[in-house]
């Protein structure tokens, strides 16, 4: 589909009676709740229609759509042009300057409260288990998530050797697939549904390499593979590319690992931190 205007819904109305009475099930739950399912995992929406993945597939692809992710651009889309006339966040032009950054501000505070409140405590502290005892953390992500991998190594290189940052995809599965079982893969993934993470996660799977997984949906197809599963809040648009409420949502979630890491290992944390203020002392006039 590559007309930008295309109104999904009126194609979602003209298709109806062609579909399965499956399909029809998850048709009626979108033409109700059209503004929440750009914000929906495939998953979630299957479960909300009661419906396999496979009959929400077959929908999208019965719309003349390559997938549900196509599906979901097309909502979005459908969503911006109708409600803003663009592709950004709706915002309200008569406020100030600094009642819209009070406003974005919300939104990463929201962020952080929904993340505070899907912290489920024995996966947090499985987690830490695994990094304590790991001998390599290989810190992955693919997209905006590389970055928030990096991070979230860069910030354990404060108080251990042990942990390292993997941007390039093919290095990525290289490095897994040396691995022993003792070595540990955090994955970055919001959605928890790219190609790439998948197979990651089954490459590791396979070689009995323990995993985490950092994502906003605790029912995607990563998280199936994953042996622990750390949620994140905030929700965000398929056009959003990783916003920042998301970023901060999951910036939160490595400090609650890092704190309890820390809190755990206190003593060679602190040598550490001493031993490395001491060696970037030099490199500050």
């Amino acid at each position: 589909m590559n007309d930008p205007y295309i109104n999904i819904l009126e194609r979602i109305h003209g298709a109806y009676y062609q579909l399965s009475a499956a399909e029809r099930k998850v048709a009626d739950y979108i033409l109700s709740q059209h503004s929440q399912v750009q914000f929906m995992s495939i998953t979630q929406l299957a479960d909300e229609c009661d419906v396999a993945e496979a009959t929400v597939s077959r929908f999208c692809r019965n719309l003349g759509l390559k997938g549900f992710n196509a599906f979901k651009l097309e909502m979005a889309r459908h969503t911006a042009t109708t409600n803003a006339g663009h592709l950004r966040p709706q915002q309200d032009d008569t406020e100030s300057l600094s009642g819209r950054c009070l406003t974005f501000a919300r939104l990463s505070q929201d962020a952080i409260t929904q993340t505070v409140d899907m912290v489920n405590t024995e996966q947090l502290e499985s987690a830490v288990e695994l990094l304590e005892k790991a001998g390599k953390v290989l810190c992955m992500g693919a997209g905006g998530s590389v970055i928030l991998a990096a991070e979230f190594a860069h910030l354990f290189s404060t108080v251990t050797d042990k942990f390292f940052a993997i941007a390039d995809s093919h290095i990525q599965t290289s490095l897994i697939a040396t691995l022993g079982t003792e070595d540990v893969v955090v994955l970055f993934s919001y959605s928890g549904a790219t190609f790439n993470g998948i197979s990651l996660l089954e490459l590791a799977q396979k070689r009995k390499i323990p995993t985490i997984l950092v994502t906003r949906f605790p029912k995607s197809p990563a998280a199936q593979k994953a042996d622990v599963v750390l949620c994140c809040g905030s929700t965000e648009t398929p056009f959003q590319f990783g916003s920042v409420p998301a970023a901060v949502a999951q910036l939160v979630l490595m400090d609650f690992l890092y704190q309890e890491y820390f809190r755990r290992n206190r003593e060679k944390c602190e040598e550490n931190i001493q031993s490395i203020a001491m060696a970037l002392a030099e490199k500050h006039i």
